[in-house]
């Protein structure tokens, strides 16, 4: 394959796997999103700077969210929302954010590929990103990408779409978040 194609098949490869996505789960989440005073949000590697960049997004919309792991994040408790990314549903420090925020009270929207994994057990919903991991399982969506690169691409995206319905519900305009936006970078 001609180099000058590859990006026409990484965008082929995210068009796929986002089309198999169900709305009704995307809408479940953004319904637990929007009825919890207090998001955290969790995830390690690639899939943690995903993770990351929601959670600053959601600052952005005027919500109190927090990066699982950040100096400054406070203990979670009763009527918190953590959202937990791992394309496994495996990775250790995620799943043990998930298992502590559900014994303390809170509840868990699991971001993943795997819907019977550790992590998704722990998960009031699944928000199931169909696509590969690192660990190429059976039934996981072909790509000639390394590692987990599809899911963490399609994981940005869905999430920035689920920040989108929020912002409509709440008729949040580019210049209110803007105001939100850091000031001191």
């Amino acid at each position: 394959m001609s180099s000058d194609h590859l990006l026409d098949v990484v965008l082929s490869e995210i068009a796929g796997v986002l089309a198999r996505i169900d709305p009704s789960s995307l809408g479940a989440a953004v319904d637990l999103l929007d009825g919890t005073p207090r998001i955290f949000v969790a995830g390690e590697g690639r899939s943690g700077y995903m993770a990351r960049a929601f959670a600053m997004r959601l600052v952005h919309l005027g919500r109190t969210a927090f990066f699982v792991g950040d100096t400054c994040t406070p203990s979670t408790g009763r009527g918190d929302l953590l959202v937990a990314v791992s394309g496994s549903g495996t990775t250790s420090s995620v799943v043990r954010a998930a298992q502590a925020v559900t014994e303390g009270g809170g509840t868990v929207l699991a971001v993943t590929t795997a819907a019977t994994s550790p992590l998704a057990s722990t998960a009031r919903h699944v928000l199931p990103i169909p696509a590969a991991t690192k660990h190429r399982r059976p039934g996981e969506a072909a790509t000639i990408q390394p590692l987990s690169s599809l899911f963490d691409q399609c994981t940005h995206v869905v999430l920035d779409r689920l920040c989108l319905e929020l912002a409509r519900r709440h008729d949040i305009t580019d210049d209110q978040a803007r105001r939100a936006h850091a000031n001191t970078e």
